[in-house]
Parts: structure tokens; sequence; C-alpha cells
């Protein structure tokens, strides 16, 4: 991995981190091309809990992940949604999506995040401690693909529900 910076999302950044998503996001199958929006819907409506960016060494901004509130049906509260991660295509693949997701996590844990959940690779973020929770549900897509970090406390059982930015 290249030298890069972890920060949180400044004013200003708003167009590096929507054009960084679109070209992170334009050539995977299983997107809809809809990042960019949903990140700025979250921001629009407050729901944009943890916003980092990785700079590189020119202060480009090459990475960014966001953290939203999620409901659960069983009424557990602090838990929160990870996503969209993304990384500039040219930087996929060296290490950056998942400095991001570890300081990420780092940084929920810090402000008193209970969980979190994702709906991604369950190759990639298990190595982060994440996985499938068949008494946690997202309805729609596969299964096996919605995962859940515990951070503290039981694993909440019901379904999950994402911050309206997400459609």
């Amino acid at each position: 991995m290249s030298a890069i910076t972890i920060r949180p999302e400044q004013p200003g950044d708003e167009n590096a981190i929507y054009a960084l998503t679109e070209a992170a996001f334009r050539d995977m199958e299983f997107s809809d091309g809809d990042e960019p929006q949903v990140i700025n819907k979250l921001r629009a409506d407050g729901d944009l809990t943890l916003s980092l960016v990785a700079e590189s060494l020119d202060r480009a901004i090459i990475g960014h992940i966001a953290f939203s509130p999620v409901t659960i049906s069983d009424g557990t509260r602090d838990w929160y949604g990870l996503g969209p991660v993304s990384v500039i295509p040219l930087n996929q693949r060296t290490g950056i999506g998942g400095a991001l997701i570890e300081r990420g996590i780092a940084d929920m844990r810090q402000i008193g995040a209970k969980g979190i959940v994702l709906l991604g690779s369950n190759e990639y973020y298990p190595r982060f401690g994440f996985e499938h929770d068949p008494q946690l549900a997202y309805p729609g897509p596969p299964p096996e693909y919605f995962q859940r970090l515990v951070l503290e406390g039981d694993a909440p059982t019901g379904v999950v529900k994402y911050a309206p930015g997400f459609g």
C-alpha cells in the first residue's frame, strides 16, 4: 500500500468523494450506480455518522468510507451500516479499502457504536470480524452477503433497515 493519510471528511471534499465513488463502482456488476447519490443523501439528511477519506501524498482523495445509522426490529440501538466504501480504481487491491475499514471500525467503537452491519463479499469482510448471522436479516439480497460485527453487548435479532438515503 502506498502512503496514505486517513482523516474525517471536511467541507469541500464532497465533489471528490462523489467522483471517486462513481469511478469505483462504475464497472462493478452488483452496483446500480447510485452509491454517490446515497452518500449525498445521507449527508443531506444528517445520517452520515462517520465519513472518512484516504488521501495520497499529494493530498488527492483516493478512498472513502461511510457509516450511517440502522434500525433493527428488536429495538436494539446504536448499530450502524458500513457502506459504501470506495477506492479509486487505479488504487484498488492495494490495502486502502482495508485501512479505511479498520480505521472506521475503531472510530465507531470510540463513538459508542454497539455493532455494524454491511452488505458485501462474504470472502472479504470476515477478515475484519464480520459474519453472517441468520438471526439478523436484510430482505432482498442473498442472505449470506448480509453480515454483522458486534462491537459491544449481544448480537441483535430481527430485520435491519438502513437510513432513508439508501432508498
